[in-house]
């Protein structure tokens, strides 16, 4: 499906967006007379109901033929596999962020740290965490009445929204994107449908419906309010369903979904490689004369969204030359362990 691919390749653009913006770009020492950190912070905080809420909303729509399978081909083809994979790149994000001591960012700075993130408290690689959990949640109460499975998983996410629970690290994602993983499966069909039948006119006014919403959110300092948060991401995800299929349409929709079907590495490697380049980069853009600064200021976080993108992508193509594939996929068992024999 281009127009989710477009919408994926969007979405993981929008991710490492966000992450420049507020792991770097604020942390720079501007003096340029100008708000403009400012209004990339608040730019970059309009996207939060749509980013992830989407993300998973497709992730849910591509599990629904997944699902169908039997228990331990979903075990081990989605659900150990994302378990894997996030306790790989844990550990390889512990390792490198252990040089950039500054950076801003969740990590283990002990052993039972390092558990906690493995279990209850996921980190910044929380969306493969998730993953696995909603997978094998949603495998679980796959015969229930649909109602039954998204009114909880509705509810569990407005409480997180609201802070009526604790939600150290990203546990607040985690609470609040299962409600999408599970629309995107039970309304697979409404969602195509959506997606086929885009005009630009509906996308100008699902996108006036979604800034409105954000709007009258901010307006009322409503945020927190029980069940806003939900109704804003719910018509963020309308919107980008939309625009997503509008896209797809052109040159750049074609771009997108290429990038939307290899989400993975950027990802998992983009973060390390922001914190690298923070630390080449802060002190010297700090440093920047005033009118220097100015023009920095401008285009910093999209530049060095493409940066961070196009170098990962790069570490990626590296890693697999040279056979390391097990950092992205779930190694194979030997022939004679999956037949059952001895070792």
């Amino acid at each position: 499906m281009a127009w989710a691919d477009t919408a994926k390749g969007a979405c993981i653009l929008l991710v490492v967006a966000w992450h420049v913006i507020v792991k770097d770009y604020l942390l720079v020492s501007w003096h340029i007379g100008l708000p403009l950190p400012g209004v990339w912070g608040t730019f970059g905080e309009q996207l939060l109901p749509l980013r992830m809420p989407l993300f998973f909303t497709i992730s849910g729509i591509f599990a629904s033929s997944a699902l169908a399978r039997p228990w331990r081909v979903v075990a081990r083809g989605r659900i150990a596999t994302f378990l894997y994979l996030y306790a790989v790149w844990l550990l390889v994000h512990t390792a490198v962020l252990a040089l950039v001591p500054d950076f801003p960012t969740a990590r283990a700075h002990s052993p039972l740290e390092l558990v906690e993130q493995l279990t209850i408290t996921p980190s910044n690689l929380w969306y493969l965490y998730a993953l696995a959990i909603y997978f094998a949640f949603a495998k679980a109460v796959r015969r229930l009445p649909p109602l039954v499975v998204l009114v909880p998983a509705a509810v569990l996410s407005a409480v997180a929204a609201a802070g009526l629970v604790p939600t150290p690290g990203d546990r607040g994602g985690f609470y609040q994107n299962l409600v999408f993983f599970l629309a995107g499966l039970y309304f697979r069909p409404r969602l195509e449908s959506l997606a086929a039948t885009a005009t630009p006119r509906r996308l100008w006014l699902t996108g006036l419906a979604y800034v409105g919403a954000l709007a009258v959110m901010a307006a009322l300092g409503a945020s927190e309010w029980f069940g806003v948060w939900l109704v804003v991401s719910a018509v963020a995800v309308v919107f980008g369903v939309t625009a997503a299929a509008c896209v797809a349409r052109s040159a750049l929709g074609t771009r997108l979904a290429r990038l939307g079907r290899i989400t993975l590495p950027i990802y998992v490697i983009h973060m390390p490689v922001l914190a690298l380049l923070h630390l080449l980069l802060v002190g010297l853009v700090s440093s920047l004369g005033g009118g220097a600064q100015l023009v920095v200021a401008l285009f910093y976080p999209a530049v060095l969204t493409a940066v961070v993108v196009v170098l990962s992508l790069a570490i990626h193509r590296g890693l697999t030359a040279v056979r390391a594939r097990w950092l992205f996929a779930l190694p194979s068992l030997p022939l004679r362990l999956r037949l059952g024999a001895a070792p």
